[in-house]
């Protein structure tokens, strides 16, 4: 069994934060590729494409958990910036509840019509729908944008940084189908933040320099 102690857990903690920035969003790209190709029949699930795009999305949403940490770390004003980490994360849970509640309903379900019949019977739960679905894993991408826009109004980033992630989100409200759009959105918007760590003592830089540096209900 292999562990890790002390300077190894840091080293792994250090390497996995600015590698976050761009495998979190290639993960979640993946997940709306594989989306658009399962419903290229007219229906999406169940079967090998169902299970690992999920299973590529819950991958970017833990990989979106060390990322929100080092953004609220990097923070001029740490305290705001932690209520905001934290308001994410919820959100990041959320999003991960109605992965695991896709999953399983994919491994259950022999076809789509059942998989409708069962996310209806998990819908019907007195709070699920507000709470996994339609509300809370919206506080993920709207932490997000802001913990990036504190970041732009240090003069770390250029402002198109969350503005391409606020996009990314929009596109995705539009049409589920944009999924990897909104992917490739975020993927740029995020990719000056992943050299660092950029602490908030370390003074601003200039915004030019630091760019050439360089999801609701979303999974039925």
């Amino acid at each position: 069994m292999i562990t890790f102690h002390g300077r190894d857990a840091t080293l792994v903690t250090m390497n996995l934060t600015p590698t976050s920035f761009v495998l979190a969003p290639l993960l979640a790209l993946a997940y709306g590729a594989i989306h658009l190709l399962d419903g290229l029949d007219g229906s999406h699930g169940p079967g090998l494409a169902w299970t690992a795009g999920h299973l590529a999305f819950l991958a970017a949403l833990a990989l979106f958990v060390p990322l929100v940490l080092e953004l609220a770390h990097r923070a001029a004003n740490r305290r705001a910036a932690t209520a905001i980490a934290v308001f994410s994360l919820i959100g990041v849970a959320a999003g991960g509840v109605q992965f695991v509640i896709d999953l399983v309903v994919g491994f259950i379900a022999a076809d789509r019509a059942e998989m409708g019949r069962l996310f209806d019977q998990v819908q019907q739960v007195p709070g699920v729908e507000l709470v996994v679905y339609a509300v809370v894993p919206t506080f993920f991408y709207a932490g997000l944008i802001t913990l990036v826009a504190m970041q732009a109004v240090a003069g770390r980033i250029g402002w198109w940084s969350p503005a391409l992630i606020a996009l990314g989100v929009g596109a995705v409200v539009v049409d589920r189908d944009l999924l990897p759009l909104s992917a490739l959105l975020n993927l740029v918007g995020l990719a000056p933040l992943r050299r660092g760590p950029v602490r908030a003592d370390a003074g601003p830089s200039r915004p030019g320099r630091a760019a050439n540096a360089t999801l609701g209900d979303f999974s039925q």
